[in-house]
């Protein structure tokens, strides 16, 4: 999920940035409806902008608190985590065998 979600924010900064580009490119064009088009495209492109800031800071927090809970987790169960740490590990070490 993490990485599709930073593909998706990656893909979103690419777009914003090539409309950027196109913006910069056109600013020569002149007439009414251009020059009111270019200003509704900036806009939006202002707000997507702030969307993707949002929620990159959001996701960023998520990935922090759940570190946090974990690390916390870790510290009062130690030999839990071990336990659990070493079934996973049996786990895939008998799915990489069957190979």
């Amino acid at each position: 999920m993490s990485t599709q979600a930073d593909r998706l924010l990656n893909d979103l900064h690419h777009v914003v940035s090539e409309a950027e580009s196109l913006l910069r490119a056109t600013a020569d064009q002149t007439g009414e409806g251009a020059v009111e088009l270019r200003a509704r495209v900036q806009a939006a492109l202002d707000r997507a902008k702030r969307s993707v800031g949002e929620v990159q800071t959001a996701a960023v927090e998520k990935a922090k608190a759940a570190g946090r809970a974990t690390d916390a987790y870790v510290h009062d169960n130690p030999w839990q985590s071990i336990g659990v740490a070493a079934g996973v590990g049996l786990l895939l070490g008998l799915l990489i065998g069957r190979r």
